[in-house]
């Protein structure tokens, strides 16, 4: 009998599980016209940002959203079927091409075959609806278009809306109820409390325990007189009334004792409070603001020390992870393409979460037309090129291309206007060359060499984007505009006497000087022979004597370089030593750059400023992205791991373990000296690894590829598990 109780549960479960699944792919949605709520939504990001309690407002070109949208649907219905329509914005409805009165939001349609045309116009927000049937639901499947190019003739006769109108799929996020329209969107939000206070100076100096973000909140305010907050990442900073980064000064009136929470979220640690006497207030806490997100990755291992390394990266790329991919949480809260680049990768390694990389994407491209480089910097205009492919690798998503392949191609198109006679990218004016804060000198003049490199690889990505758009013509061009730069990379830049790429030419005058970004990321780009890569690696990635890297924004491409070379010991001391060095200097999440050579206060100080530098950098938590990838060893191989690699690499550990996220599960690994384990959710993979003696697995066919180097097939659901020996 108790078996027969247990399959009756488990038939439920599943009848359950199948009901869940189809209830939700009946699913209603919120929609729009695509990348206009991640624009509209980006502007009141990113003009939150104060300096010194002064709005200060990003310096390059708003867009904004298209103000009147038309939504479309074709219907076949097999019987009546009565909607219920929600929107924000005034709007009209059309069915079969005639206006129905007023704004309805209710519509019986009849049977058969049916056109049905909403047009919305919002000015304050976006134009967004919602509509709920039997059948009949708001979802991604919906036309949209900002222009019908309707119009009539002296007849009264309508035109063909269809013709040269061009129509996209809606976009939608996660606003699953009529109740909860986009417009009204926040953060999620939960109370914190400090875990010390103490008294200092004129005030009390309040410690929340580690860098966080959110609203502060006075429990039992009573009184008349002004609040003065001063926030900080450290108590320096917090403690210095003038020089923080961020501060409010608020008049209170409260005759009786209410609880008051300021307005405007800001990052701290540590909160500072001076108060009029005759103010009172029972304590101190906060709302913590966030993201709600799933830690679907994760990595632990026999080493301490990298597991903290892991733990705060991961706790540093939440922070920054809001309603879009943020640099730092304390001084910009902008979209920065270099900083949102890295913080796609690492995402992929940790949350895989896709609507974060699409809102940021869509929210930095902008509209058309293009007056100059996203965020006016030249390399972080290829960083964007290159994270829109990388997007579709991981996730297998094509629709973001589809999308955003017009405005890829305006984007280029802006770029290919802007080469010199020698067909290279060059600053021109209100052009920021940026590449990298850097403690050494180095020109941003001229033919940079960098800067070629990178256009080189958004030329390579566009064109593998118009072969996925059938675009066979641009694809050509592109392509051969990619080989074409790609030699003159090295005949203009590749110096045989340094053995390097140099780093710029000037008026056709080459400089002497070798900087390690050109080179570490030709080694990444594989453009190297086996030769020069050799040389790279001895005389730039290995050569104590090098240029050194002191942020861990290039760091990050550093290491990455490392490890692709294999050299997986030498990154590991590299990471306990960086990271691990800002973690005994009391770091809660990793900065915005670290010298090891720096003492306090130069520690706190960036951009003329003493607390300039952030303490809580999204290109800080770059060990999360290597990790899952050179260490756990796992990549798609192609797009959307229906097809992935895993090769472990244990570098000097004993042990490692963890799960690197995919579209439809996740990929486990186990690996110590003597054994390998591999679990997979989805896709074929292969298991390649090296062994002193001849592996041994029960579930699967091991092949021999070269002396000591083997390979299995992963099949879905089936776990793998290898018997070797460990070659390190």
């Amino acid at each position: 009998m108790k078996i027969l109780k247990v399959y009756i549960l488990v038939l439920v479960g599943i009848v359950s599980i199948i009901s869940c699944e189809f209830t939700q792919a009946q699913q209603a949605t919120w929609i729009w016209y695509p990348g206009d709520y991640d624009i509209w939504l980006g502007n009141q990001v990113q003009n939150r940002r104060t300096e010194r309690g002064t709005f200060l407002p990003p310096f390059w070109k708003m867009d904004s959203h298209f103000v009147l949208v038309e939504f479309s649907k074709k219907l076949d219905l097999a019987a009546e079927e009565t909607i219920h329509i929600e929107v924000e914005g005034q709007y009209n409805v059309k069915l079969d091409g005639k206006l129905l009165f007023g704004s309805p939001q209710h519509v019986t349609i009849p049977a058969g075959k049916h056109s049905l045309n909403i047009k919305v116009h919002n000015q304050a927000g976006i134009p967004a609806i919602y509509i709920d049937g039997k059948t009949i639901q708001s979802d991604n499947s919906w036309q949209v278009t900002f222009e019908d190019k309707e119009w009539i003739d002296e007849s009264g006769k309508a035109s063909d809306t269809s013709s040269g109108t061009v129509y996209l799929n809606a976009a939608s996020w996660n606003f699953n109820s009529p109740d909860t329209p986009p417009s009204r969107f926040k953060l999620a939000t939960q109370p914190m409390f400090a875990v010390s206070s103490e008294k200092r100076n004129n005030g009390t100096l309040y410690d929340f325990g580690k860098e966080t973000f959110g609203y502060v909140q006075f429990n039992g305010l009573k009184g008349s007189g002004t609040l003065n907050i001063y926030y900080g990442e450290s108590p320096e900073e917090a403690l210095s009334v003038d020089y923080c980064e961020t501060l409010d000064r608020i008049p209170v009136d409260h005759p009786s004792a209410q609880d008051f929470n300021v307005s405007g979220s800001k990052a701290f640690r540590y909160v500072y409070v001076e108060k009029e006497t005759s103010l009172t207030y029972d304590s101190l806490s906060m709302l913590y603001e966030y993201l709600p997100l799933e830690y679907k990755g994760s990595f632990r291992c026999n080493d301490d020390q990298l597991n903290k390394i892991w733990e705060v990266g991961a706790y540093t790329l939440h922070l920054t992870t809001r309603e879009f991919f943020m640099d730092g949480i304390k001084r910009d809260r902008w979209m920065w393409s270099g900083d949102a680049y890295q913080s796609y990768l690492m995402n992929y390694y940790l949350f895989f979460d896709s609507p974060s990389v699409t809102r940021t994407t869509f929210a930095l491209r902008g509209k058309d037309p293009v007056t100059s480089h996203i965020n006016t910097i030249m390399d972080y205009t290829f960083y964007w090129f290159m994270g829109v492919y990388d997007y579709y690798q991981y996730t297998g998503d094509k629709q973001l291309i589809e999308q955003l392949y017009p405005r890829m191609k305006s984007l280029m198109e802006y770029c290919l206007s802007h080469r010199n006679k020698n067909g290279m990218m060059q600053g021109l004016a209100g052009d920021w060359v940026f590449i990298d804060w850097a403690d050494f000198d180095m020109s941003k003049a001229g033919e940079v060499s960098f800067e070629q490199l990178l256009f080189c690889r958004s030329l390579e990505t566009m064109g593998l984007c118009a072969n996925l758009m059938n675009d066979a013509e641009n694809a050509k061009i592109y392509n051969q505009l990619a080989y074409d730069l790609k030699s003159k990379l090295f005949t203009a830049f590749w110096s045989d006497k340094e053995n390097a790429f140099i780093h710029n030419r000037e008026n056709g005058v080459k400089s002497s000087q070798v900087t390690p970004f050109t080179n570490m990321f030709a080694v990444l780009f594989d453009y190297l022979d086996q030769d020069k890569t050799r040389a790279v690696k001895e005389n730039m990635l290995l050569n104590p004597n090098a240029l050194k890297i002191t942020t861990p924004y290039m760091r990050f491409y550093e290491l990455e370089a490392l490890c692709a070379l294999g050299e997986q010991k030498h990154v590991l001391d590299e990471l306990r030593n960086y990271w691990g060095g800002m973690i005994n200097l009391g770091a809660t999440s990793f900065w915005e750059k670290y010298n090891p050579q720096e003492k306090n206060p130069e520690l706190l100080a960036m951009y003329g400023r003493p607390f300039g530098k952030s303490l809580c950098h999204a290109w800080g938590a770059s060990p999360i992205y290597l990790l899952g990838k050179y260490y756990l060893g796992v990549k798609p191989t192609s797009p959307g791991y229906q097809t992935y690699l895993v090769e472990p690499c244990l570098g000097d550990l004993l042990w490692m373990e963890g799960d690197v996220p995919t579209p439809n599960g996740k990929i486990h690994l186990y690996c110590s000296t003597k054994e390998i384990r591999v679990n997979s959710d989805e896709g074929t993979g292969t298991l390649k690894f090296k062994s002193q003696t001849k592996p041994v697995c029960k579930t699967a066919t091991i092949k021999q590829i070269a002396v000591k180097q083997y390979e299995l097939t992963l099949e879905k659901g089936q776990e793998a598990v290898v018997k070797y020996k460990n070659i390190e």
